[in-house]
Parts: C-alpha cells; structure tokens; sequence
C-alpha cells in the first residue's frame, strides 16, 4: 500500500514540475490580459515558431473593428523597427484530434506576418492596438522574443519527452523509496540512469541537431543550459548508482532525485542557441534580454 501511495505521489510531484517548466519557459506564448470595446481578451504572443509553421503572430481577437499592427525588428541588432498590419483570417484545420474529439475545425483570429529567420534566428516585436477607447502600446517596454527553430520530426520528440518525464518519474520514486527505505529502490535508480542517458544523452542531441543544426552545445563545447543541465543529472545519478552497486547508500539515490527535480524544472531554451547575425554562426544567448554569451558552438 505505502508503495502504491509512493507511485501517486512521484506521479503528481512529476506532473507538477512538468507544468511549471513549461508554463514559465520562454519559449510558452506570453499571455497577456487586455481589454477591448469593452470585451476581454487574454492574447497568447507567441515565442517560438518551427520553420514548417506559417511565420505569424496571431492574436485571438474577434472584434473585426479592432485595429492592431505589429512592430519587430531582429534581436539583439541595431534595426530599425518595421511595421505590419494584423488582418483577420480564417484558417482550416486538418487534424483528426481537433476535428473529431475537441470539435475545433477552423482557426479564427487577427494575424501578421513576420519575415522567417533561419533556425535559431530571434525577433523581437511588439503590437501595438487601436479601439474606440484609442491607441496603446502591448509589450513594447519589454518586446516579445520569437526564435525560429527547425522541423523535429514526432519520431524523435514524442520519444524523448516521453523517456525524460518516464525518467523523472522513476527518480522522484526512487527517492522517496530512498527515504523510506523501501527494498527495490536500487532497481528504480538503475533504470532513472538508463532512461535519462536514452532520452537526454541520446535523444535530446538529435532532437536539438533537427530543431538547431548542432548535436550538442554544453560543456565543453557551449553553455547550452539545456545540455548542461542534463550531464549534471545523469553524473548525479550516476554516482548515485555506482555508490549503491555493492551497499545500499540511500542518501546518494537522494541527492540524485533531488538534483534532478530542481535541474527539471528549469525551464528549456533558458540560455540556448541563437543566431548571430553579425557572424552568422549560432551561440548561446539569454532568450530574454541579458548579453549576448560569445561561447560558439562547435
């Protein structure tokens, strides 16, 4: 019974770091609350485009009397702001999922269209929206980060996902058996180390090599906080395994969850790839808006 409520618990503890990491990422869409001719809106700015998606930010605005145009400029550059008008479209959608399960068939909205960047290439933007109450500013103190990334195909990412938050599953519960002192804890870690090296060691490079041209951008070659992030917790859990090989060391099986909890919920992308375009090479740089970081990548 105690296993079972064990199970429940690394369950929820995972589900919840997963959600966080990805609500507070810098690659999640902005959300921001407006209201307008009386209506509210919550607008979801977008951070992140694939190079197989249509170079758009939509905004998910109804009201056809609504005015909006969109500033942007490439990031971190000395560009002058170029400007575009939101226009409403309809777009179908062909996905059995929406179509047949959420009943969702079309995509409505104001759009705008911004020049695609190569894979890692950042714009910068803001909108800027008119109403019978007048003009404001959304954002433009703070502008929006988009990154244009490369196509992953679903055979490499939906694998990867699912090995790390199996990964992460399987470390919270051999901590918490750790601490109870549950037999079968030893098994547990040596397959969190198994899952992490398949999904982060294996998988994760090839899924960055699609989304960003490079296998891997940490140590000792960038400082990818992603790449990185994910050596620490396999060297953790390493240890973790190879102290508990002979004796049972509970505390090191500990450590390691612990380490691996606090590094998965560090948001993705933090401190990733992004394009320079005074070199044209990819380095790693703060999404937000903090210096430029001149590691290259290999």
């Amino acid at each position: 019974m105690k296993k079972t409520l064990l199970w429940l618990l690394a369950f929820v503890i995972t589900a919840v770091a997963a959600y966080y990491q990805r609500k507070t990422g810098p690659t999640y869409p902005k959300r921001i609350d407006v209201s307008l001719n009386g209506t509210a809106y919550e607008l979801k700015l977008v951070r992140s485009i694939g190079l197989d998606e249509r170079p758009e930010v939509k905004l998910n605005i109804k009201d056809t009397s609504v005015k909006a145009i969109l500033y942007y400029k490439r990031f971190r550059t000395e560009d002058e702001y170029s400007s575009t008008g939101f226009s409403y479209k309809v777009y179908p959608v062909h996905s059995f999922l929406m179509n047949k399960i959420f009943k969702v068939t079309e995509e409505t909205g104001l759009f705008a269209y911004v020049p695609q960047l190569p894979e890692a290439g950042k714009l910068q933007y803001y909108v800027e929206l008119t109403d019978k109450e007048g003009t404001r500013a959304i954002m433009k103190e703070s502008p929006v980060i988009i990154r244009f990334k490369g196509s992953v195909p679903g055979f490499v990412l939906l694998p990867h996902i699912l090995l790390m938050f199996i990964a992460m599953l399987f470390s919270t519960l051999t901590g918490l058996m750790s601490i109870f002192k549950i037999p079968g804890f030893k098994k547990y870690g040596l397959w969190t180390l198994i899952l992490l090296v398949a999904g982060g060691l294996i998988l994760g490079p090839i899924v960055q090599k699609f989304a960003f041209g490079d296998l891997w951008t940490g140590v000792p070659f960038g400082w990818d906080l992603t790449d990185n992030k994910t050596l620490i917790a396999i060297l953790f859990w390493l240890i973790a395994v190879i102290m508990n090989h002979k004796k049972e060391r509970p505390v090191y099986m500990v450590l390691a969850a612990v380490v691996l909890l606090v590094v998965f919920s560090i948001p993705h992308s933090l401190f990733g790839s992004e394009l320079d375009y005074g070199t044209g090479q990819v380095v790693q740089g703060i999404i937000f808006t903090f210096p430029l970081v001149n590691k290259k990548n290999s």
